[in-house]
């Protein structure tokens, strides 16, 4: 029987373009629980353990088991969303580091695909400044107006 969302990331090409990524950047590729594991990646962009293009899982080491399950929930996102994956992980890693500092806690993709088991240390949400009141074109600062 052939899995999903591996059949659905050929279709939509986000594995054909990490199957590239890994051999450009050098990375030796196995089969691994029916996906793809690419090691000895060494490039500074992105900078984590590891990261998913489609069904292929690149990092700097062999991924542990529960990093790995965090992976292929990453997988079932990139079936879903396709290429569209890549704007809506980065609008949400943009939306993260706005209200807590990182890229990760309130990833709604992070989240849902487990953020201890991606090994992630969630941060709390920091309260969002509200912008100070400008006083109105043609009243001095201070003024009372009636």
């Amino acid at each position: 029987m052939v899995n999903p969302v591996v059949a659905l990331n050929a279709v939509n090409l986000t594995t054909a373009t990490g199957l590239l990524a890994a051999r450009v950047a050098g990375c030796p590729i196995t089969s691994r629980d029916g996906y793809w594991e690419a090691t000895g990646y060494r490039w500074r962009f992105p900078d984590a353990g590891a990261f998913t293009i489609g069904c292929v899982v690149i990092s700097r080491q062999p991924v542990p088991a529960a990093v790995w399950e965090h992976e292929t929930s990453h997988m079932r996102q990139y079936a879903l969303l396709g290429a569209l994956f890549w704007p809506a992980y980065g609008l949400a890693a943009g939306y993260s580091l706005l209200r807590t500092g990182d890229w990760w806690s309130r990833n709604v993709f992070e989240r849902r695909a487990g953020l201890a088991a991606g090994g992630y240390a969630q941060n709390p949400v920091r309260r969002l400044r509200r912008a100070r009141k400008r006083p109105s074109a043609g009243t001095a600062a201070g003024a009372v107006t009636a």
